[in-house]
């Protein structure tokens, strides 16, 4: 060491406080940032993973897809799990493949089809830990033998909420006593056509079609890919195991009109993508918009179907006979009120619908003659309860990765 040298010591000296907290301040900005990186890259590998064997329907159903499996990792930080459901209108749309791989990549996973309700709910209550339930064929369950299946569908409909129990009687020795099975947990579905509404509003809902000839995926064989699943599932578990305690405090912005139920759906899968950073937040927002509008607009009830025709047939007009109303609904080109089970719709049948949503008839004039129909004033409550504002409704499409938050 030459005289003008500095002292090793003196290369690394700290002269203040304020300069020392500003190093430690960058150290772990550095930190952050690498945390992130990687954090995002795995996520980025899941959904890779998942692309090689998934034919999507869209770029915003396998990210769903993606964030549902992370919070199937994170279960004890979640008051609501939301269901994800694979349906399509024929078979061979890649919904039993969308369950198979996701088999590899979920914990403790359970594949229900012709699993007994006793089955399942004692695995629920495995004291190693939640399983993640697969149902496929769930359109089984809802046929002519749904009473075969009171069981299952009670789990599938209060199982999505922590604490939930299903109510049992049991045989011990001569006494018959009662017990309370737990049924929370993560639960996703595959099945040809709907489900019951009771289900679907607790569903993220991917609607599956068959692959088109231009779309190519890899061949899936559990053998061959198990070992790569594995690894992913290894890296999930310990990324929860780290994020838990932040997940269980995550209150998540919610895009605007995503509110109520289907803001329960995606609180979980929301705060995982804002936890993750970086490109996933805003995907995540965009993806959860633009699903829950398909979801509205794909399958409403016969009820806000005829609701949303009444509007059309109203028009700007006070009162109308319902003579005029019934020709007016089975001339709607495309519409069900010409045939409802063999038959056109009719005044008892318009009755009857109208009065679940406290609609009645009641004797109106039109051009000055007095007769039985309906008015205007009368459906408005229902219309702004069931289809919305007569312009777009809450929830719009979106085509940017910005949405804003609710209340901005």
């Amino acid at each position: 060491m030459t005289a003008s040298s500095p002292h090793p010591s003196r290369l690394y000296r700290v002269d203040n406080d304020a300069e020392l907290a500003e190093l430690v301040r960058r150290g772990r900005a550095a930190q952050a940032e690498e945390r992130q990186i990687e954090e995002s890259r795995l996520l980025r590998d899941v959904e890779h993973f998942l692309a090689r064997f998934v034919a999507y329907p869209s770029e915003h159903a396998r990210l769903a897809h993606v964030l549902w499996i992370v919070h199937t990792h994170c279960m004890g930080a979640w008051e609501s799990t939301p269901r994800i459901a694979f349906l399509s209108p024929e078979p061979a749309s890649g919904k039993t493949r969308a369950l198979e791989v996701s088999e590899l990549l979920v914990p403790r996973a359970v594949e229900a089809v012709n699993a007994t309700p006793a089955y399942l709910f004692r695995k629920v209550s495995d004291p190693d830990g939640l399983p993640t339930i697969l149902f496929d064929e769930i359109d089984t369950l809802f046929g002519p033998k749904a009473k075969d299946n009171e069981g299952i569908r009670g789990m599938l409909n209060a199982g999505h909420r922590r604490g939930a129990v299903a109510g049992r009687c049991a045989v011990k020795g001569k006494t018959l006593v009662t017990e309370e099975l737990p049924a929370f947990a993560a639960v996703a579905l595959a099945g040809l056509g709907d489900l019951p509404d009771t289900i679907l509003t607790r569903c993220v809902i991917v609607r599956m079609r068959r692959r088109a000839s231009t779309e190519t995926i890899e061949s899936f064989r559990r053998r061959f890919h198990v070992r790569e699943g594995t690894t992913l599932r290894l890296r999930l578990e310990a990324w929860a195991t780290m994020h838990i305690d932040e997940l269980e405090r995550a209150q998540p912005d919610m895009p605007v009109g995503i509110a109520d139920r289907a803001a329960d759906v995606w609180e979980p899968l929301l705060a995982v993508a804002d936890l993750v950073g970086g490109e996933w937040p805003s995907r995540a927002r965009v993806a959860a918009v633009t699903l829950v509008t398909d979801a509205k607009a794909a399958s409403p009830s016969l009820g806000v179907r005829l609701l949303t025709d009444l509007r059309s047939v109203f028009g700007d007009r006070d009162s109308l006979f319902t003579t005029t109303i019934l020709e007016s609904l089975i001339g709607i080109e495309d519409s069900p009120w010409g045939d409802l089970k063999g038959k056109p719709l009719d005044s008892r049948r318009l009755a009857s619908l109208l009065r679940q949503y406290d609609v009645t008839s009641t004797t109106v004039r039109v051009g000055g003659a007095p007769g039985k129909g309906y008015r205007r004033v009368d459906l408005h409550d229902a219309w702004l309860r069931y289809v919305g504002p007569a312009t777009k409704g809450a929830v719009t499409s979106v085509t940017s990765g910005k949405v804003p938050p609710a209340g901005h």
